[in-house]
């Protein structure tokens, strides 16, 4: 059952679509909240085509909306998966026919968890082996490439800088734990654990961005807004964290299998990298500076006074 909020950003989004072009049915139409960074509507066209629209929730999303548009321009000729196919992107909306396939999870909001459309305990092997390959496919695109189509290019000491910077922001601003910080400092003087390269990362590999068919082979990857040249790791420690460890050595397994670049200390690394996340979340609360996310990060940096 809709009720009057959500019939009322339906209408506001679906004018916004119509307005450029796109009329849709307003009777098919469903609201999706559970993304931090769009309010989304999944609607129907005349012919009955389904279609996604996107709608920033705040300004510095549609900067990032703007590169995004880039990022699968790029990325469509090189994955071996669907991606959106962007038809309308302005700084009001974007929309995108559907792309074919069902989520591995979807977050309920009521739960604060996901809902799982895989088996994921453990994960199928069709499912890690289609990942995998899709993951070889996306860390192997040429960086030349990445730098003609705007995308952040970091090489290994600028990504590891970069984290520093932001440790030392979130520290200032947020506060962290002794012992964390202390986990983070001996971490980082470990050269051993660290990447001699960079990758074309996703940058965001939770559930709902990765599609499945009814097999669960992974047949398409949704928002691409955190793309970009860095830390091979970085599209690993959302897998980490979600389906623990040992899954992780099967898809490092699959990974490399499928050719690859791994390093000795890659499993160790990953782990560490989860375990610095809590700068992200940091991160993204002093940039939305909404009290629940506030809390939400001082908790992963164990500040949390309250």
């Amino acid at each position: 059952m809709t009720n009057a909020n959500e019939q009322n950003s339906i209408e506001e989004i679906l004018k916004i679509a119509e307005k450029n072009g796109l009329p849709l049915n307003k009777e098919s139409a469903e609201l999706n909240e559970s993304g931090m960074d769009f309010q989304v509507v999944f609607a129907t066209d005349e012919k009955g085509a389904s279609w996604v629209l996107r709608k920033p929730r705040r300004p510095d999303v549609i900067e990032r909306g703007a590169l995004e548009g880039k990022i699968l321009e790029l990325v469509q000729k090189y994955v071996p998966v669907a991606v959106p196919n962007w038809k309308i992107n302005t700084s009001e909306l974007i929309a995108y026919p559907l792309v074919k396939g069902n989520p591995a999870a979807v977050i309920d909001l009521e739960i604060q968890n996901y809902v799982w459309h895989i088996q994921n305990n453990p994960p199928s092997m069709t499912f890690i082996r289609s990942l995998a390959e899709s993951l070889v496919a996306l860390h192997s695109i040429n960086h030349v490439e990445a730098t003609k189509h705007g995308l952040e290019v970091l090489q290994p000491a600028e990504a590891k800088r970069l984290l520093v910077d932001r440790m030392h922001q979130i520290k200032s601003q947020l506060g962290v734990s002794a012992e964390l910080w202390e986990r983070w400092q001996k971490w980082l003087a470990d050269e051993s654990y660290w990447p001699k390269y960079s990758a074309f990362v996703h940058g965001d590999l939770h559930p709902p961005h990765i599609l499945v068919d009814e097999n669960t082979k992974v047949t398409g990857l949704l928002d691409w807004t955190e793309a970009k040249v860095t830390d091979p790791a970085t599209d690993f420690t959302l897998y980490l964290t979600i389906f623990g460890e040992d899954n992780l050595k099967v898809l490092l397994n699959e990974y490399e299998k499928a050719g690859g670049k791994v390093w000795p200390r890659m499993l160790e690394h990953i782990i560490e990298l989860g375990a610095a996340y809590p700068v992200m979340i940091g991160l993204f609360a002093l940039q939305t500076k909404e009290e629940a996310h506030m809390e939400m990060a001082r908790g992963a940096l164990g500040v949390n006074e309250k």
